[in-house]
Formats: structure tokens, sequence, C-alpha cells
């Protein structure tokens, strides 16, 4: 198998095509096995050429950059390169020299502009952040003369907007009850469901986990949050029962280290938006309207806040740098606000 090279798959790929009037494309699995023998090192891995674009290797650059001198996520890397390179691609071509002189403020703005036309002010502003962080490298590294990250324009974020959906404690049953704990899945998924509402785990960090985060001894976990930081959080008992309750009756051990697998060949760690599917199921399952991941991060928040918590005790179980961040998620119900709504007499 050391042989089989992109290029012997290339040439099955166009045999294979060439073999019969219905086989028009690449068999359906064979990605699937192509990927499975690379993660197990036993056919060569796929090694692209070099790139001659200069705008390539500016980007291969920039990517290297902030994986080893920023510390930033795989995930964030991945996000601000493809920003970058949007950016790059709608400055004249001219502009590709060592130095990239037509880089100016006002075609800074045009980029910014472009985009806030056909996407949500929370895009937009994730935007803005990776054309900040693209522009302070290009001056580091002197292919800018002048600081512009100072010239890309905010984005304005309104902060009296509706109030969101809030997944109440008999929401967060239903979902929990949604799981057929009878089976091997029905256990993965009820345990990835009380790490999201019990502790606030972001989708990343539970796709993230590895059986040797688990520290059974302590009680705790570990957990690799944003920026690559690596942090611990009590492991609450329900939550450790649904977790070793899949590792000695469901999940596989025989291979990937990764704590929650795919429940089908190749038992691979799940991926984020894995995770995110999970949710979207045990919805549907439930009855319920359908609610991102993320939601149920908010919940925890509310679960904590109802139970006299204070803000600063809800930042450190959801680990924000920042208290305005965690007000962010102590969404009150219009319920609990009528409570204090005065009389309303109806006169002029």
């Amino acid at each position: 198998m050391a042989g089989l090279t992109a290029d012997e798959l290339d040439l099955f790929v166009r045999q294979w095509r060439t073999s019969g009037p219905r086989r028009r494309r690449a068999p359906r699995g064979l990605p699937v096995l192509v990927s499975y023998l690379r993660v197990q090192h036993a056919i060569p891995d796929l090694v692209p050429p070099p790139s001659e674009d200069r705008v390539d290797v500016l980007l291969d650059e920039y990517a290297t950059f902030l994986t080893d001198e920023r510390g930033l996520a795989e995930g964030t890397v991945r996000y601000y390169r493809s920003t970058a390179k949007r950016f790059l691609i709608s400055v004249p071509a001219s502009t590709y020299d060592a130095a990239l002189p037509q880089v100016t403020a006002s075609a800074i703005r045009s980029f910014v502009i472009a985009v806030s036309a056909r996407r949500s002010t929370g895009s937009v502003k994730n935007t803005v952040t990776a054309l900040r962080a693209l522009l302070r490298f290009l001056h580091v590294r002197g292919y800018l003369d002048d600081p512009l990250a100072d010239a890309v324009p905010a984005v304005a974020g309104w902060r009296h907007r509706p109030l969101p959906p809030i997944v109440g404690a008999g929401d967060v049953a239903r979902l929990l009850g949604s799981c057929d704990r009878r089976t091997a899945t029905g256990r993965r998924d009820h345990a990835i469901l009380l790490l999201l509402t019990r502790l606030g785990l972001r989708t990343g960090e539970v796709a993230a986990l590895t059986v040797d985060d688990v520290d059974w001894r302590t009680g705790e976990i570990q957990l690799r949050g944003k920026g690559n930081r690596y942090e611990r959080l009590p492991l609450p008992n329900d939550v450790g029962q649904a977790i070793a309750d899949y590792c000695r009756r469901g999940r596989r051990r025989d291979g990937d280290r990764g704590l929650f697998l795919h429940a089908r060949a190749p038992y691979r760690a799940l991926s984020s938006s894995a995770v995110g599917h999970i949710v979207t199921r045990a919805c549907e399952r439930a009855g319920l309207p359908r609610v991102g991941a993320h939601r149920l991060r908010h919940a925890a928040a509310d679960a904590l806040r109802r139970a006299g918590a204070p803000l600063f005790e809800i930042g450190q179980v959801l680990r924000h740098a920042s208290p305005v961040t965690t007000a962010g998620y102590g969404s009150i119900s219009a319920a609990e606000l009528s409570a204090v709504i005065m009389p309303w007499s109806g006169g002029a």
C-alpha cells in the first residue's frame, strides 16, 4: 500500500469512469477509505505541490505566523486565511509585489462595505477582526509601510436587540430524554448534551476532548478553549456518570483517542459540525424548534443565573475573559420582566 500515491488514485478513478456507462463519478466510498488509510499512515499523505503564486506563498506565511506566533486554533487560522485571500484578490493584481503599495484605506473600506452588503452583522464583525489581523501581519513583516489596521471601519452592533429564545429547564429535560440510552449512539448523545447544557461547552471543545482529558481521580475535565488555552473544570456527577456509561457500553476502545466517536466506520472523533447535528436531531426527536448548539451554552448560563450564581461565577464556568461578554448570556425572559413592569394607567 505504500505505493498507493495520489497519481495512482487518479489513474484508478479515470479507469473507473471509463469502465461502464453508469460510472461517471468515483465510487462514493473511496474518499472515506482513502482518508482512513492516510490517518492510519498506511498510504502516503497527500502533499500538494509548492505553489508559485505569490499570493498563496504570502497566505502560507500568514497562516504559519498565526499558528506559531499567535497560537490561534486551527479553525480560526483557516477562517483568517480565507478572509485574507478574499481581500487580497479584491486588490488590483499590480499590488502583489513585496511591499503591496496599493493596499490603501480606500481599498479596505470598499472591501468591508462590499462584505457588509451580503452578510449579517456578526459575520461582518468577524471579517473585520480577521482583516485587522492581516494588516498587522503585513506591517510587522514589512509588506506595508504604514499600519493600516486602524483604517478598518468598525461595525455597528445594536445592543437593544429582541430577546433571544431561551432554552428553559423543561426544554433541556426533553432534549436529554429524547436520547435512547439503550443504544451506544443514545448514550453518546446524552453525554454530549449534558456537557453542553451543564458546563456550557462549545462544540469545538466537545469535539476536541480525548479520553485522556477526563481525570477520574480528581473529578475534573481538561478543555482546549479559545486561543489554544488549556483549562480545567469540575466534572459534575451526572455528567461523569453519562461519560463513563458511554465509555463502558458504547465507545469503541481501539484506534482514535477522541472521547466521542462516530457511530459508523471509520470510527474517528466527532467534528464540531457533527456535535451541532446531534443537537439538531435531538430537537427533532423532542418536538422542539431547532436551536443551535451555542444556545445550549446560553441555557447553561441561564440555569446558573436562576440558581442565584453571580455574574463573575457564571463567567468562570463559561471561561470568559471579560464580564461584558458574560452579560450577554444573562438573557431574561419576558415572563420574568413582567414581574417588575409598572402598571399603566392608560392616561395620555
